[in-house]
């Protein structure tokens, strides 16, 4: 399978990325499961810009840097936030229905977008499509990708590891040359080369019992760039989403934080209101602060869930802006335009990832990471609402740029060695997958969650080390699978979590342990960057 770029991820990212590329290069996208299948589809808050006159760049950049907690990179902010209408149009000229001010026959253009105002923003800035935006951006930009000729689109397809010339014993220069692939469907592992090679996997938060993210979340891409040799930052600053709907039954269904900037309020099981007693903010807080608070009043009052409540808002306003929202929680026995529904906090994204350049440009040569398995520098210690979707359009394009720009230059092929599964057998003992795989997510869960402590974390250590050698020997003996694949990288993230929050001595953003409660003055504009040992992956 060759081709000139190959997009692991069929997200946000990597369709902005696919169709930003000029015909001329060949693409493949592969998605581990159905094409649409991912956070992007799920997003349903919007995507941050600057579109009001009455807002402004420096606005949005002084937010992004206030909710960074002080560890944003202001250049990689300002890139980002200075391309926001560009992307916006560029989503426009796709054909993403946003919602607009006033129905009408025109086409929706960037000044009649309705804005909504989220947590952290001191203006609305926020275009969606009614409270499904991710759906409507993923599908839109699939519909044309599909329109392509240039690019092939591999569903049911996930990549066991990309495989780099430093892998083939070539230690010259370290050079991404395509990736080893399992197709699920058939079980055949199948050799992708590609000039290019991007991750674009998305984020680990399905590393958590509890997460609004789907089942792929499982940091495949930021594992597989670790053990090619790329560095990885901030991996300790995982985002817990404030309001989740909670319920035995709803297994990742997220209440947009839109419900909050239209007026929903957030109330102890008595009524009474407790968010400005922490924040001045109330609920307008940015996303950690309102995600800790909620989870001391529930540890403190010893209560399953707390309650968001916009029922004092006229049911036609509820159902016009949430109409996807609405009829979940009626899904689940709620009516959310006559009563208040059970929130909880779940694990939500990555801020942390693969460090790259303002191009998406990696440590190992060709190889690229965007959206959510990246680290930009763009969230810092805590992601302000709505910028990780701008964040994907914007590094997609960039990417592409670079691509084109390096597209000429000249690198002798490699070819890669079939994947070898001669000393390898079928498992019969695949029970061993799915306890480990549950016990990550528990003991992440309990000891490196949204409040940690050094002991907590020194147990999830100790744990995750021994889980690792159990997985490394089961993946050295047995034919892989799509779980085996899966629990692989999900217990490298945990770890790269664990190292990354025992080294930060301090709580900033998303980052708080009882042991340093206050954040130290020294630590601002310093990363948790860790270094993978130089070695063949």
């Amino acid at each position: 399978m060759q081709h000139d770029v190959l997009i692991i991820g069929s997200g946000a990212a990597g369709l902005s990325l696919a169709l930003s590329l000029p015909s001329h290069i060949s693409v493949a996208v592969l998605s581990k499961d159905v094409l649409s299948e991912g956070s992007t589809f799920y997003a349903q808050g919007g995507i941050s810009a600057v579109l009001d006159q009455s807002d402004s760049i420096e606005s949005h950049v002084s937010d992004t840097l206030i909710a960074g907690a002080g560890l944003c990179d202001v250049d990689a902010v300002r890139h980002v936030v200075s391309n926001g209408s560009n992307a916006i149009q560029w989503l426009l000229d796709k054909g993403v229905p946003f919602t607009r001010q006033h129905e009408g026959p025109d086409a929706p253009t960037i000044g009649n977008l309705h804005l909504t105002r989220e947590g952290g923003h001191s203006s609305r800035r926020v275009a969606h499509a009614d409270d499904a935006s991710g759906k409507a951006i993923e599908t839109t930009l699939l519909d044309r990708v599909r329109s392509c000729g240039n690019i092939s689109l591999f569903e049911h397809h996930i990549a066991i590891d990309v495989v780099t010339t430093r892998r083939l014993g070539r230690t010259r220069e370290n050079r991404c040359l395509g990736a080893y692939v399992l197709d699920r469907e058939s079980g055949d592992i199948k050799t992708f080369e590609a000039r290019f090679t991007v991750l674009a996997t998305g984020g680990a938060s399905k590393v958590y019992l509890y997460t609004s993210n789907p089942d792929g979340a499982s940091g495949d891409g930021i594992a597989m760039g670790w053990r090619a040799g790329c560095r990885v930052a901030n991996m300790e600053f995982m985002q817990f989403h404030p309001t989740c709907l909670y319920h035995p039954h709803a297994k990742s269904n997220l209440i947009t934080e839109a419900v909050r900037g239209e007026g929903g309020r957030l109330l102890l099981p008595d009524g009474t209101r407790f968010m400005q007693n922490f924040d001045p903010r109330g609920e307008l807080a940015p996303r950690d602060i309102v995600a800790r608070t909620i989870d001391h009043e529930m540890k403190r009052l010893g209560i399953d869930s707390v309650f968001l409540d916009i029922s004092h808002k006229p049911k036609d306003f509820i159902l016009k802006h949430f109409p996807n929202v609405f009829a979940t929680c009626e899904n689940f026995g709620y009516d959310m335009s006559k009563e208040p529904v059970p929130v909880v906090p779940a694990a939500h994204y990555t801020c942390g990832g693969l460090m790259v350049d303002q191009d998406g440009h990696t440590d190992i040569h060709s190889l690229y990471a965007i959206g959510e398995t990246s680290y930009t520098g763009l969230h810092g210690a805590n992601r302000l609402a709505s910028n990780s979707l701008l964040e994907c359009i914007v590094y997609g394009k960039s990417c592409a740029e670079d691509i084109v720009r390096n597209y000429d230059t000249h690198h002798p092929r490699i070819k890669i060695p079939e994947w070898d599964e001669s000393r390898v057998i079928d498992s019969d003992e695949r029970v061993v997958i799915n306890h480990n795989w549950h016990e990550v997510r528990r003991f992440m869960w309990d000891y490196v969650g949204i409040v940690r402590t050094s002991k907590r974390l020194a147990r999830a250590r100790n744990r995750i080390e021994l889980l690792l050698k159990e997985i490394d020997e089961y993946y050295t003996n047995f034919k892989v699978t799509g779980d085996l694949i899966e629990l692989r990288n999900l217990a490298e993230v945990a770890r790269l979590i664990i190292r990354s929050a025992q080294s930060r001595s301090e709580s900033r953003g998303l980052h708080y342990t009882l042991d340093f409660p206050e954040s130290n003055p020294e630590m601002e504009q310093v990363s948790t960057i860790l270094d993978p040992i130089r070695r063949s992956p």
